[in-house]
């Protein structure tokens, strides 16, 4: 066994030495310098830029679209587009190995950030673009892909450390900003910000991005067909029972990503409604749980990864995962909230973790492939979680009774919840 896992190390270093060969050659494409991590960071970091602009004025929209049963169609909305991506995200992969990764990154982005404009020209197109660009939201596998490209094995769990830190990093600012430029302005001037940010991304992509799988180096160019039983997922699904160490990975995968999906997709409305934080409290909130989570998934994720070793990450991850999730369930205090927001960002080391260790398993010519897999099963874990979630709001009678992006402290009241047999608590927006 050791023997083996020698010879796939001599063959990564060999094709990653081939690959860096080939550019100098002559063979980059358009694109500014050789690929680089940077070059992936940069492009996640604009796509969640956008949209963390977008938080404040979303809540708005989606509650005086759907005034009843608001967590329900939250949940619906999101499950949609996960079953979308948990269906795609095998095939964009496979593409991806075939056909390089630069074409997907534009086109996933492209579709990810389609919604945007239409919040403001209608709501209801703009949920249901939402829902349907599931299909190519799946940019973090075709990114995790670029990065496996151009990195050595070793090197991977920090690439992906640094590519999910800026994921955290994008979300710093950009709520902050979206609100307060939403109490000042409106939100139009935050859609049309958030939209121009998108554009300057795909522009971004089609420019300075270049290629991290040259034409030489891919199956196509060999005359290999591509194999399409590797891009259906349920395909996919049956050959992780084949091996042990990735059935383990996806069952890790589903049973974390789950609940934390569902949390995530209602979190920012529970803030808002039950624990009575303000739109400027839920921007302070989630800056501070960004920060952290930068420091957690560059130092520290580095640190633990070289002391206890990439398994033992992914367990202490876990660890951090469960008291988070209790922690905000039981809490009812702000305080509490504050306390169990930096457990979470220390939770969000077992990502990058798992994505190197799936990586370090797979074949230099089957990162696409394996990285969708995984995102696949997220995808399928962002529909399960957000319409699982909804449906116990909705079972509970738990309802937006009131949301007011531009409240402050000083108004007072705290928005209770209500229940929707209740015909004083459901009088108006």
């Amino acid at each position: 066994m050791t023997g083996e896992k020698k010879k796939k190390k001599r063959l990564n270093r060999s094709i990653l030495l081939a690959k860096k060969i080939i550019i100098k050659d002559g063979g980059t494409p358009q694109g500014f310098g050789e690929p680089s991590v940077y070059h992936a960071v940069v492009v996640i970091f604009l796509e969640f830029f956008a949209w963390g602009l977008l938080t404040t004025p979303m809540l708005t929209v989606l509650h005086q679209t759907f005034p009843q049963h608001t967590f329900l169609m939250n949940g619906l909305i999101h499950g949609v587009k996960g079953l979308l991506s948990f269906l795609s995200a095998p095939l964009i992969g496979a593409l991806s190995d075939v056909w390089g990764r630069k074409s997907f990154l534009l086109l996933t982005v492209f579709f990810t950030c389609a919604p945007i404009p239409l919040m403001k020209i209608s709501p209801w197109w703009y949920f249901a673009v939402i829902s349907m660009s599931g299909v190519f939201a799946v940019t973090f596998s075709v990114i995790f892909a670029y990065v496996a490209d151009i990195t050595q094995e070793h090197e991977r769990s920090t690439a992906y450390g640094l590519v999910s830190a800026t994921f955290a990093a994008s979300l710093v600012t950009s709520p902050a900003i979206g609100a307060y430029l939403s109490v000042a302005y409106g939100d139009t001037l935050v859609v049309i910000l958030a939209t121009a940010i998108a554009l300057l991304d795909i522009c971004f992509i089609l420019v300075a991005v270049p290629e991290s799988l040259p034409e030489k180096m891919r199956p196509a160019s060999w005359g290999a067909p591509i194999s399409w039983e590797q891009a259906d997922p349920f395909a996919s699904l049956r050959k992780v029972g084949q091996d042990s160490t990735v059935l383990l990975i996806c069952i890790t995968v589903f049973l974390s990503y789950l609940p934390e999906a569902g949390q995530y997709s209602s979190f920012f409305l529970y803030l808002r409604q039950v624990i009575g934080f303000t739109s400027e409290t839920v921007a302070a909130f989630i800056a501070v749980v960004g920060i952290l989570s930068i420091l957690a998934q560059t130092v520290v994720l580095g640190i633990l990864m070289r002391s206890i070793g990439n398994k033992n990450t992914i367990l202490l991850g876990l660890g951090f995962q469960i008291l988070q999730l209790a922690w905000y369930g039981f809490g009812s205090q702000p305080w509490m909230m504050w306390a169990a927001g930096a457990v979470a960002a220390m939770s969000s080391i077992t990502f990058p973790a798992i994505s190197a260790i799936v990586s370090r398993n797979a074949d230099p010519d089957q990162q696409g492939v394996v990285q969708g897999m995984i995102t696949g099963i997220r995808g399928l874990c962002n529909g399960l979680g957000p319409a699982l979630y909804g449906f116990v709001f909705y079972l509970f009678h738990v309802e937006l009774s009131e949301i007011d992006p531009a409240e402050s402290p000083e108004k007072g009241a705290k928005p209770n919840m209500a229940n929707p047999t209740d015909e004083v608590s459901g009088d108006k927006i």
